[in-house]
Order: structure tokens, then C-alpha cells, then sequence
């Protein structure tokens, strides 16, 4: 069949991806969707959806979550869709298109955006049962699926798909391999030191990485399904998974059957107006493109710049302004297996007479290089554990930045590192390179077009809605310039609070408000008066609330009355919940000292329930896979045990771990172990903003990792040495040094300083590293504070924490004594002696593991279950 042809110019769009969809936008942005008829044949049984994010499938977003396309735009612009019809052949001559459900579409203009297909290494039994590729979300249903009978997985290329491939397979239980044979990974991206740092990060995560080594042949058992892999280094992987991501190829075999010019090495070549060379008629776009520089570009902000500059040239009679592609920025930011890495500019220093700036620390798995010509000039630079200035950094390449090349890499806490903002940034400078938005079009969406917020700069100019790296900076700019133009920027908590978090405290403590409610309904916005607030305020005030709770005159305990409703998801069971509807169970074991008794007991308990153990780096046991109901019963055998809460649930003290110490060192100076034992026993249950973690170690080799937490204690010959605002996880920090040399006494006293001037001042959800770095003077306006008392504020803060001190109760131990306290413990409200049917496990490794087959097919919509579910317990 052939469609009849109209009056009505046509464009056919052949592929939906990403850059299809922005293609799209941009037709519409100038108008041609209204004069012409466009036509989209799209491969895929979905619309366009953000392939970057593919991953984040198996963290539980959804095809629908993932979906870039709004229906609601393509049936405003009659844009005809055609989802899982390709287009199977191409008429030049004639101008037309035949899909392949028979359809024949006649074409004014033909854009091809196919995008690109995994590359596949040709080795034997490539195609087993068992083997897959990493492109699609149907190749990720089919790897989901087929992991449900698999132990182990291999991948096949350790560049950033790899990398994310796996950690999908980690995260759906199974035990991962990668394969990359480039002698380190993401060789595209890295250095080699770059890449020592993410593989050491790497394996400590539990991955094995094999580098310098190729895949030589698939091996399979008798009924053709994968059994392992044949390495070239003559080494056998055994592995009943395998999934390739050895990098991509140009879609360009449609191009190629017509006649259209193609690259030596794949891709449809084109000019710098994104147009075939040798029909006028045909553009291409995306993966599929060979770009007039001689490249094949794989990154989505590339793709854009080619969407927008394709529409311009079919606009170009109607006097849209032309635009052309010669090339462009390779820089990428992403967070793989959640570990920060980012490269930008030239990144691997091939300038002639460049020098390399770098900060390498191995054991943090930090690594940053600045790459600078001779004439201060930044060229580009590699960011690995730490990406946090890559914004900033990436829109400084190509000048000279105005403080030293040094004062960049250092991590806060190693000297004197410059907090180098986006207001020293020129207007020119490109903020959002997916969008290719400068720092100048931000201001002047303020400025020129009177966005307000961050959402509205968005939507005016798309900065931010491509990769997300550059909202940071976005949200920065957007401040800046509102202060700057005499704009009032609203610093509230949330839209219930015109406060701050600081400010709230302060009312709480000086008036000793001790209701939520009250505090809302007098100091509430107008509107949010006599409501019920948010989930922004409550659990922010709960904590305040909690953390003055005695000197105030609050129940201590957070699920007395208001105060349960308060509360987050784990707060309300006391127990942190679990991917799979269980709980896990921690109690405390300070300074991670534990009794041989102890430690039968938990085994026993372990044992009873059915539950996994997991012996942690916070130096405690965890136990998971707890139903809600089991909570109370596991609790009061280790209260009667002499166990408490570790609050793992809680935004509050979580370990406090130690060495060994000169018990037993024989290179320690200071007891370690009692001093972390007293430390969290003081400090324990303290609700605060965030988690709090501490370390104590008993000489200088620091084997307790102190300075990596929130506050770390290293012993001297004299003391004791303290540390602050150090973090590990996704944005590592190296604590501060506040005070040397502290006796018993006076280590005590700083802390407890330390934690309430936290504690009153910063934000909700922020770090002590965090609020370091953003509070008016930094760490020294906190020695001031907290060693010098610049602000006679110390009695107050030492007696608030006495205050906590003397009324600390255990809340497991209260729970359990309190009949009506038990109640809330079941699955469903209607229902209590019912288990939570969705809660199943497997056996792995002689423990079990989330029946996650079982989640799926329990999960219904809400509408399908509100009927018999009425009142279950939130999850």
C-alpha cells in the first residue's frame, strides 16, 4: 500500500532514540510541524526512552519511568508515530520509504537516525543460549530473566556500558566478571592512574576485574547453553551468563543498500549541515552519522547538537537561523557502580608541551588530573572518586582559570583547595553541554525572561534536562543571579516553613515548642497553617524535635504520638527496609568489641529466623530478611541478651569503630577500643540532620579509617587528635584536623561541642562535610566556635548534650514492654496475623537471598488492592 500523497510536504523521521525524539522537539520549535507532515517509523515496540539511564531499570524505574516521550506533544503536532514499524528499504530516486508493515510513505526530506548496534567480537558460539547484549529495555528484560537460574555473569568490555552492565548483574545476585582487553578500564575515558583508582574501587565492591586479556571463545555444555569463557591469556572463566558490550557500530545498512555514502569504517557521511554528501534530500543524525570532522560520535549531547542543526538546515527557507555541526565536547560525567567518574576537554594530554597536574590517594579511590598548556590555559582533565567540580571545571577549559591548576585537585581537607563557584565563570562559558546552554542564556532566562526557578530554567532552556551533570551549577547560577538583581530568594525548608532548618531549631529550643503542630500552626506559612505539612518538614522538625527532646520537654521516644507520624519509612518500624519488603536487623556492638556469648546469640537468633548475616564495615552484625511481624520476637531476645538499637534506621550516630589499640598493637599508643566503646555509648541514639560516623585509631597508620568520618579520633604519644567533617561513600572527604594532643576530657568535650553546633546549624539531610564546606567561614569559624568559644555559646551546647546523656533509652528495649507500642508491628492493620505474602527468598550460598521472581508477579497496581488491603502498613 501506498500513502496517498498531499499537497503537504512531507519528512520522514526513520528511528525514535533519544536524538529521534529531540529531533522532533526541534521540528516543532520552529514551526515545520505545522507545514509539514512528518512521519516517524520507530524500530522499537516503545517510544523514545533515555537510553543513558537504561541501568537504572534494575533499581526499580520502570520502562513507563524511563520514557522521553509525551504522547501529549505528538498528537498536538500530528506527528504520525508508528511504533515497531521499520523501515525496511529506501527509493531514493523515487523519494520513498517502505516499512515493514508494507506501508510506502512518500518523502520530501528523509532524516535517519538508526542509531548504532553492539558490537559483537567474532568468537565461537557468540550466539549460545546465554549470551546477550546491553542496548535495549528488552535486552535487559532478557538478561533479568535469564538470571533467575544463573551463579554467575561475565562482561564482555569494561568501558562505561560495561561498567553499568556489570553492576546489573551484581545487583540481580550474581556473582560478576569483567573483561576488558585494554590493560585498564574505560580506556577511552581514563589514564592509567585514573583507572588503577576505579579498579581498586571497583574491586572492593565485590566485582573481578580481568584487563589485558580477550575473550577467545564461549564455551557451552551439551544443550548449547554458555558454561564459561576462554581468555587469550589461556586462562578458562567459568560463567553461565555473558553479556557483550565491546563497544558500537554505526546503523547503517539502510543507508548502504540505497546508495548513500558511508564511511570506510561505518557511518552514513554527511556535511556539516548534518546532510547525505550525495543526496540533498537525506539527512542523518545520531549514532548513524559520520560528522564532517571524520567521526562517528556515540555520546547523546553530540546527537542533540546534530538534531537541532538538521531541523535548522529543513527550516532554512523559512528563515530559521542556520546552524552547522563540525564536531564536539566529549566530555561525560557519570556515576558508575557508584563511583563518580569524568573526563572533559583533553583529557589525556595530547596538546604539544602540556604539563598534568594531579592528586592520586589509592586508598580512597580518589584520582584527579588537570591538564594545562603552558600558558596556564586549563585543557581538560580526569575526575575519578570525586566529580564534584566537573561542572565548574569543564566550563573553565579553554582559559585560564583565575586561581592555581594545585588548588583544583586538592580535596577539601588537604590544604588549602579553592571553592571556585560559577559566578567566576564568563558568560560565554558552556554550563549544560547536552543542550549546548552558556552560563550567559542562564542569566538571561532570569534576567530577560523572569524564570524564578530552577524547573523554569529548565523548561525555558533545556539546560539540565539532558544528562542532569550541570544542575548543580544551574541551581547555583539561578541564585546568584536572582541575589544579584534584588530578587528575594526563598531559603524556606520547604513550601510549609518560610525558616530555615537553623532557624527552626532555634524556635524550637528558645520557645521549647514540642509539637510538630504547634510549631506549624504558629510560625507556618499562611497557607500551610492548621494543615497537615509535607514530607519535606515533618521528618526534618521530628528530628529537631527529637534531638532537643529533654531539654524541651519531648518524649524522647519517636513513635509517641505525633511524633510517629513524623517519621521516615525505617523510622516507623525501627528497622531499615529492604528491596524485597523485609527488614534488616542491626544491634549495636560499640567499638565493634562483642563476647564470644554475644556472638552465639546472634548466630542462634540468625539461625531461628532464617535470617542472612553480614558482618559490616561499621565493625556489627547485620541480620536481613525480617518480616515486619518477626521485629518485636528478634528484638526482645536481644534486649534480654543485653543488646540495643544500632539505629542503622535512624538519622543518628551509627558506629564508632576502632583498632585494636595498644591492648594489643604492638605499634599502638592510646586504648582505641575503650575510647570508641565510651564515645558511642554517649553519643548513641543522637538524632541529628544525617547519619553520624566515627572511627578511633591508636597510632598514626590510621587503621581504623578515621579520617574518613564524621568525626575521627587518631591517638598520639600526648592524646588524642581530632577530626571533622570527613566522609567516605559517593563523594569521599578527608576530615579536618580541629584539636591535637586532647586528653580524655577535653577529646569529650570538643565532640560534644562539635555534634550540637551540627546539629543547630545545618541543613536538612546535610553532612557534617557538607556543612563544612558551606558554612560562613568554614572549619575555621568551627575551631572558633567549638575550641575557642567565639560565640559564648559552648555551656549551652555541652548542657543540651548532658541533656541527651542522662535520658537516653533504648527504643527496641521500650518497644518491647509496651503492648500497644507492639501493635503497629504487622504487615496489614486489618489482617495482623497475615504475612506479607510478596516476602519470599531463595537459597544462595548457604543463606538466602530476595525472592525477587516473587516481588514482581505480588506487586499489583494500588487501584487492585486498596479493596483488600485497606489500611496495610506503608512501605
Amino acid at each position: 500500500m501506498t500513502a496517498t500523497p498531499g499537497a503537504t510536504p512531507t519528512i520522514v523521521l526513520v528511528g525514535h532514540g533519544m536524538v529521534g525524539q529531540r529531533f522532533l522537539e526541534a521540528l516543532a520549535e520552529r514551526g515545520l510541524t505545522a507545514t509539514h507532515r512528518v512521519v516517524v517509523l520507530c524500530e522499537e515496540p516503545r517510544p523514545a526512552y533515555d537510553r543513558v539511564a537504561l541501568t537504572s531499570y534494575y533499581s526499580g524505574k520502570s520502562p513507563e519511568d524511563l520514557s522521553m516521550t509525551d504522547m501529549e506533544f505528538i498528537e498536538r503536532h500530528g506527528i504520525e508515530l508508528r511504533v515497531g514499524d521499520p523501515a525496511l528499504s529506501v527509493d531514493r530516486e523515487a523519494r520513498k520509504v517502505t516499512a515493514q508493515s508494507g506501508e510506502v510513505f512518500d518523502y520530501d526530506v528523509l532524516v535517519l537516525a538508526t542509531g548504532s548496534f553492539p558490537f559483537v567480537p567474532p568468537v565461537p558460539n557468540k550466539d549460545a543460549t546465554g549470551c546477550f547484549v546491553y542496548r535495549t529495555i528488552e535486552d535487559l528484560l532478557a538478561i533479568e530473566e535469564y538470571a533467575k537460574t544463573a551463579t554467575t555473569g561475565a562482561v564482555v568490555g569494561g568501558g562505561l556500558l560495561g561498567l553499568e552492565a556489570a553492576g546489573a548483574l551484581k545487583g540481580l545476585g550474581l556473582t560478576s566478571h569483567i573483561v576488558e582487553f585494554a590493560p585498564r578500564l574505560m580506556p577511552v575515558q581514563v589514564d592509567e592512574g585514573g583507572g588503577a583508582a576505579l579498579l581498586r574501587t571497583i574491586e572492593d565492591m565485590g566485582l573481578s576485574v580481568h584487563t589485558g586479556v580477550g575473550t577467545q571463545e564461549i564455551v557451552v555444555g551439551e544443550d548449547g547453553a554458555v558454561t564459561g569463557m576462554k581468555l587469550s591469556d589461556g586462562s578458562e572463566l567459568a560463567t553461565d551468563l555473558v553479556v557483550f558490550s565491546a563497544g558500537v557500530r554505526p546503523r547503517d545498512q539502510l543507508a548502504r543498500d540505497c546508495g548513500l555514502s558511508v564511511g570506510e569504517r561505518g557511518g552514513i557521511a554527511v556535511d556539516e549541515r548534518c546532510r547525505s554528501l550525495n543526496d540533498p534530500h537525506v539527512f542523518a543524525i545520531g549514532e548513524c552519522a559520520l560528522a564532517s570532522d571524520g567521526r562517528v560520535y556515540g555520546l547523546v549531547a553530540p546527537g542533540y547538537e546534530q538534531a537541532l542543526t538538521a531541523a535548522s538546515a529543513i527550516a532554512a527557507d523559512e528563515a530559521a537561523e542556520e546552524l552547522s555541526f563540525t564536531g564536539a565536547d566529549l566530555s561525560t560525567k557519570l556515576k558508575l557502580l557508584g563511583v563518580d567518574v569524568a573526563s572533559f576537554g583533553d583529557a589525556h594530554g595530547a596538546t604539544e608541551d602540556c604539563l598534568d597536574v594531579v592528586y592520586s590517594d589509592s586508598r580512597s579511590g580518589l584520582y584527579k588530573k588537570l591538564v594545562i598548556g603552558r600558558d596556564g590555559t586549563l585543557l581538560g582533565g580526569i575526575l575519578v572518586g570525586d566529580a564534584e567540580a566537573y561542572g565548574t571545571l569543564k566550563a573553565f577549559t579553554g582559559s585560564v582559570p583565575p586561581v592555581s591548576p594545585e588548588s583544583l585537585v586538592l580535596p577539601a581537607g588537604a590544604g588549602a583547595p579553592v571553592q571556585l563557584g560559577p559566578s567566576a565563570l564568563p558568560d560565554e562559558a558552556v554550563i549544560c553541554s547536552c543542550h549546548n546552554v552558556s552560563k550567559g542564556a542562564i542569566r538571561g532566562a532570569v534576567t530577560d525572561h523572569r524564570c524564578t526557578t530552577v524547573p523554569e530554567v529548565k523548561k525555558c532552556t533545556k539546560a539540565g534536562t539532558g544528562c542532569g551533570s550541570c544542575v548543580k551549577v544551574l541551581g547555583q547560577l539561578v541564585t546568584a543571579e536572582l541575589e544579584a538583581s534584588g530578587v528575594e530568594v526563598d531559603k524556606g525548608l520547604c513550601g510549609c516553613f518560610a525558616q530555615t532548618r537553623e532557624e527552626l531549631y532555634e524556635i524550637v529550643l528558645a520557645l521549647r515548642i514540642n509539637t510538630y503542630q504547634d510549631l506549624l500552626d504558629r510560625y507556618g506559612r499562611d497557607g500551610a497553617r492548621g494543615g497537615d505539612g509535607c514530607d519535606v518538614c515533618k521528618p526534618a522538625v521530628g528530628s529537631i524535635i527529637a534531638s532537643l527532646a529533654p531539654t524541651i520537654g519531648a518524649s524522647g521516644y519517636v513513635l509517641d504520638g505525633e511524633q510517629a507520624a513524623l517519621q521516615e519509612t525505617n523510622d516507623h518500624f525501627l528497622a531499615n527496609l529492604q528491596k524485597n519488603g523485609s527488614y534488616s536487623v542491626v544491634p549495636r556492638i560499640p567499638g565493634g568489641e562483642i563476647t564470644p556469648e554475644g556472638l552465639i546469640v546472634i548466630g542462634e537468633i540468625a539461625r531461628d529466623f532464617g535470617l542472612y548475616t553480614k558482618i559490616t564495615g561499621g565493625q556489627r552484625i547485620d541480620m536481613f530478611g525480617a518480616r515486619v511481624e518477626q521485629l518485636p520476637l528478634i528484638w526482645t531476645r536481644l534486649v534480654d541478651a543485653g543488646f540495643e538499637s544500632g539505629h542503622a534506621y535512624g538519622k543518628s550516630l551509627r558506629t564508632v569503630k576502632s583498632c585494636v589499640g595498644r591492648t594489643w598493637c604492638r605499634y599502638g599508643v592510646q586504648d582505641s577500643v575503650r575510647m570508641a566503646i565510651d564515645l558511642e555509648l554517649r553519643y548513641r541514639g543522637l538524632r541529628s540532620p544525617h547519619k553520624l560516623k566515627s572511627a578511633v585509631s591508636g597510632c598514626a597508620r590510621e587503621c581504623a579509617e578515621a579520617q574518613s568520618k564524621d568525626f575521627g579520633i587518631i591517638a598520639t604519644s600526648n592524646g588524642w587528635n581530632l577530626y571533622v567533617g570527613g566522609n567516605g561513600g559517593a563523594t569521599p572527604r578527608h576530615a579536618d584536623l580541629l584539636a591535637q594532643d586532647l586528653d580524655d576530657t577535653e577529646l569529650i568535650r570538643l565532640i560534644d561541642r562539635f555534634l550540637m553546633f551540627y546539629i543547630r546549624t545545618a541543613d536538612r539531610l546535610e553532612r557534617t562535610s557538607t556543612w563544612l564546606e558551606r558554612i560562613p567561614g568554614g572549619l575555621d569559624h568551627v575551631r572558633d566556635v567549638v575550641v575557642e568559644d567565639s560565640l559564648g555559646i559552648c555551656e549551652e551546647l555541652e548542657s543540651l548534650m548532658t541533656d541527651h546523656v542522662s535520658h537516653y533509652a533504648d527504643e527496641w528495649a521500650t518497644t518491647i514492654n509496651d503492648p500497644e507500642k507492639l501493635a503497629r508491628f504487622v504487615s496489614f492493620v486489618n489482617a495482623p496475623d497475615t504475612p506479607d505474602p510478596v516476602v519470599g527468598f531463595v537459597p544462595e550460598r548457604d543463606q538466602i537471598k530476595p525472592d525477587l521472581p516473587l516481588l514482581s508477579i505480588g506487586m499489583r497496581p494500588a487501584a487492585d488492592t486498596a479493596d483488600v488491603l485497606e489500611g496495610s502498613a506503608q512501605r
